[in-house]
């Protein structure tokens, strides 16, 4: 019986693996990697942004539990073209973000506010947001924590 489960379980993992190899195995071409889904984030001039936040990182510390609490990234565009950003996505319904999007010009900058609701949440809260845009680093992390303090605690 406990054979027949490891023999299910091993199956079962190797199903998987083929599926994300046959999902992600294409896009390894380098010739047909599509890494701006959005058309007008690419400067027309050709020319590429690159955004550099001043930190990357923020603690609230402690919070109490059902409050709302706010941090301002900023950012300048380092590079030559303008600086486009795309989408600002969190790791949790419980953080949003607000920023501008409106092409930024080389040598000058912007921010991207994330707001963090503790309501039904407790103990520490490590919240990621992912920063898309026309930049040399396509991508970027940042990331807030809080420790929630639950009220019935107090």
């Amino acid at each position: 019986m406990l054979h027949n489960q490891i023999i299910m379980r091993m199956k079962t993992k190797c199903f998987f693996f083929f599926i994300l190899l046959l999902i992600y195995a294409p896009s390894c071409n380098s010739n047909q990697r599509v890494l701006n889904a959005d058309k007008s984030a690419v400067p027309a001039d050709g020319e590429s942004a690159e955004i550099s936040f001043s930190e990357y990182e923020y603690n609230f510390g402690k919070i109490t539990e059902g409050e709302k609490v706010a941090h301002i990234f900023t950012f300048e565009n380092k590079g030559p073209g303008s600086l486009v950003i795309s989408s600002a996505s969190t790791s949790c319904g419980c953080t949003v973000t607000k920023y501008d999007r409106k092409p930024i010009p080389s040598g000058k900058g912007g921010s991207l506010e994330v707001v963090f609701d503790s309501n039904g949440r407790n103990g520490i809260q490590t919240k990621t947001i992912s920063v898309n845009s026309n930049s040399k680093t396509q991508i970027v992390l940042l990331k807030i924590t809080a420790d929630v303090i639950s009220q019935q605690d107090k």
